[in-house]
């Protein structure tokens, strides 16, 4: 059973002030403490289908909650691309993200696709 309060609390305490290039595991890590196994990934910009097959679904909706996960496709220099979980205030990975759902100026910059996904 899926709880993103629990998921949220293991990503925020883990979670370190600047990036390591471990997003995949971390948020991967935090997404089965709240519960849900996933298939493993190196890269995660390919972990929509494991997503997917745990129950979330791909969300529209304009407005965040906690426990919401973003897939970020890669940009130059970081073909494993991004993910992310959103912790009710702010977007967090291997980090605390402090600008928003893009890492990093130059996914700023260059602002490529991203899928937000939800569990129900």
């Amino acid at each position: 059973m899926w709880d993103a309060k629990v998921a949220v609390a293991y990503l925020d305490k883990h979670a370190r002030s600047a990036s390591h290039g471990k997003c995949a595991a971390y948020v991967r890590k935090a997404i089965e403490a709240g519960g849900v196994r996933l298939h493993r990934h190196t890269s995660a910009k390919d972990y929509g289908e494991s997503l997917i097959a745990a129950g979330f679904a791909v969300e529209e909706a304009s407005i965040l909650n906690a426990g919401d996960v973003v897939v970020i496709q890669p940009i130059a220099g970081h073909r494993h691309g991004h993910v992310a979980m959103y912790d009710g205030a702010k977007w967090v990975s291997d980090f605390k993200q402090r600008n928003g759902l893009y890492p990093s100026e130059s996914y700023r910059r260059l602002t490529p696709a991203f899928t937000i996904y939800r569990h129900p």
